[in-house]
């Protein structure tokens, strides 16, 4: 750099000027110390404070988060939170692999709260068989069952995991965590499909966020969420719907609200019913065990291995009988420690996690006073995203503006009921059930190898008819079926207005058998004008666990028994003009075990009847079929 462009050199520096002379510096200096002198003896007015800017802050319009920061710029983070568990047994507590996506606001200052995904699924699923199904009850044969078409393994160094509402928080001041379930991905432990590892893995994540459990990234440095408020709203489909409700049910501090989308609240209801072995819609042979395999995506894929065989043994498709080894996976049981907001979200015609999971968790919830909200749509196991996308949208904001964020919305006020109609139109209602709704009872007629008549008047003399199960033919077909020996089908008159039925009906049911062991399944339907029939919902029962789901009870042939068949709960409006059924049959080809045909029911008639929760009670059944 030259000389004479040193920033600060005088007109002249340098420049082959002259020198002034000697007295004059000396006489500047002087009056310099003069000056100075004069400063120091006078007050120094203090100067006023620069205040720190600022930081960003989220922006809520008509109590809706908006969309205010830039959701590809963001901070990713990895890294691993250690949770109280070993369940692995390799001596040293698990560790739940995690990524953060948070806007980088949140480097300026903005603390933020987090909506959380924990799953099993991030780095895909292993090729599985389900346990063959094709079997006599209660004599396992071992033999595997046929392979499933899945998703093949992605591995646990999948690209950064990533989720359709990810964009849509991050952009409105909303962090999103993600955490791979024990034994999935780069997580440790093990797969126990609802044990209470997997609560507890999940829950820890919580706990870091709030500064009570420790993380580590991959160089081993200590990691700490300094950015966030600590409040979270946990949020998924299926069972990342699940793990929420699980882990509400620790009571964790910071988890402020669950939003749980088709999501199991008892595993027992989920691959059982009433003592009998019945799989999840469209996944005929599935258990426990199966899932655990599915998900089993560590890197190592040995130690797990005495885990799963542990649950193909205490899971007990032998007898189907409820064990302290479901009650672990029972958070029904817990529900009193939720202290999180629910708004849960189900397909009424959800043949994978039934509506019984639904329901029972939902009236267990309004119980015990925790704010509460429930949609019901008629698609099957099925994001309410994909359904009615804007609406939604505008629900989920409030939800998580107002349990996160503190904004004063009323979304706590607003009807606890949506819910979508037969003909795909919406409707708010006070609550679910519907408040109006009492149990009415019908008493089927003889008849029933046709069909036989269901009426609001008891038969005056007994009447028993009987069928043989026939596991290969399907309920739909035999509900559809003309006449058939293997069912027995009972139809009330065509309605003359519409029935609505809503929350959980129940057979009731005298029935002998000819042998020791057999299914029981009850369908409750719809006959159009044209003959069409379609199944409303259905139930199962294993007779021999008539007494208790916990215990066996053997059969004895010829004996008769008080059975009662609980239906899935529901919420149906039967259209004018279309008779209500009840169709009895044994074995269901597509959910129960499927023995070799020939087992022999029978059902008094005169002392069974269907149970039904009609709007309007039996003063509406009467008007409209009675």
């Amino acid at each position: 750099m030259a000389l004479d462009t040193v920033p600060g050199a005088g007109k002249g520096a340098h420049t082959g000027a002259p020198p002034q002379p000697l007295e004059k510096p000396m006489r500047r200096a002087r009056s310099a110390v003069a000056v100075l002198a004069a400063l120091l003896a006078t007050p120094v007015l203090a100067m006023p404070a620069v205040a720190a800017p600022e930081p960003p802050a989220p922006l809520f319009v008509d109590g809706q988060a908006q969309p205010v920061f830039d959701p590809a710029d963001v901070v990713r983070e990895s890294l691993w939170v250690t949770a109280p568990v070993d369940s692995d047994h390799d001596g040293v507590d698990d560790l739940v692999h995690v990524e953060i996506v948070r806007p980088r606001a949140t480097e300026q200052g903005m603390k933020v709260p987090v909506v959380y995904q924990a799953s099993p699924y991030y780095a895909g699923g292993n090729p599985i068989e389900n346990h063959n199904v094709d079997v006599e009850l209660h004599v396992p044969d071992g033999k595997p069952g046929p392979k499933l078409a899945r998703p093949g393994l992605a591995g646990p160094n999948a690209a950064p995991i990533t989720w359709s509402y990810e964009k849509y928080f991050t952009a409105r001041g909303f962090a999103v965590v993600y955490g791979e379930s024990l034994g999935s991905g780069q997580s440790t432990g093990c797969p126990t499909t609802g044990g209470q590892n997997e609560t507890i893995g999940a829950r820890s994540v919580i706990d870091w966020l709030n500064g009570r459990a420790p993380a580590r990234d991959a160089a081993g440095a200590r990691v700490t969420a300094g950015w966030t408020t600590g409040k979270v709203g946990m949020m998924g489909v299926s069972y990342n719907g699940t793990l929420p409700n699980a882990v509400a049910t620790t009571g964790v501090r910071g988890l402020e609200t669950i939003v749980p989308i088709a999501a199991i609240s008892s595993w027992y209801d989920y691959y059982r019913a009433d003592g009998a072995v019945v799989a999840p819609g469209t996944y005929q042979g599935e258990d426990l065990d199966v899932l655990a395999e599915y998900v089993y995506t560590r890197k190592d894929q040995e130690i797990c291995k005495p885990v799963i065989a542990e649950l193909t043994a205490k899971q007990d498709r032998v007898t189907g009988d409820f064990s302290q080894f479901w009650d672990e996976r029972d958070y029904l049981k817990d529900v009193g420690n939720v202290r999180a907001s629910v708004l849960a979200v189900h397909g009424l015609n959800d043949w994978n996690v039934k509506m019984t999971n639904v329901a029972q968790w939902y009236d267990a919830l309004k119980k015990q006073g925790v704010e509460h909200k429930i949609w019901l749509h008629q698609s099957g196991h099925a994001d309410p995203r994909s359904l009615r996308p804007t609406e939604w949208m505008i629900t989920l904001n409030k939800w998580m503006s107002h349990y996160l964020y503190g904004v004063d919305n009323g979304i706590q006020n607003e009807p606890k009921l949506t819910i979508q109609r037969e003909d795909k139109s919406w409707t708010d209602e006070a609550d679910w059930p519907a408040p109006s709704a009492a149990q009415a009872t019908l008493y089927p007629g003889a008849g029933g190898v046709t069909s036989g008549g269901l009426t609001i008047w008891r038969p005056d003399r007994r009447v028993v008819e009987s069928l043989t199960d026939d596991a290969t033919k399907l309920a739909d077909t035999l509900a559809n079926a003309a006449t058939s020996p293997n069912r027995l089908t009972y139809l009330t008159r065509p309605a003359s207005t519409s029935l609505r039925i809503s929350g959980k009906g129940g057979v009731y049911l005298r029935t002998s058998f000819d042998r020791p062991a057999a299914n029981l399944t009850a369908l409750l339907v719809d006959r159009a004008p044209d003959g069409k029939t379609d199944i409303i919902t259905r139930g199962w029962t294993d007779p021999q666990n008539r007494a208790n789901i916990s215990r066996t009870d053997r059969i004895q042939p010829g004996k008769s028994y008080d059975l009662r068949v609980d239906l899935v709960p529901d919420d149906y409006v039967l259209p004018a003009g279309h008779q209500l059924g009840l169709v009895v049959l044994s074995s269901d080809n597509e959910f129960t075990l499927r023995p070799a045909p020939g087992t022999g029911v029978s059902i008094d008639l005169k002392s069974s009847n269907l149970t039904l929760p009609v709007v309007g009670g039996l003063a509406a059944l009467k008007t409209a079929v009675g």
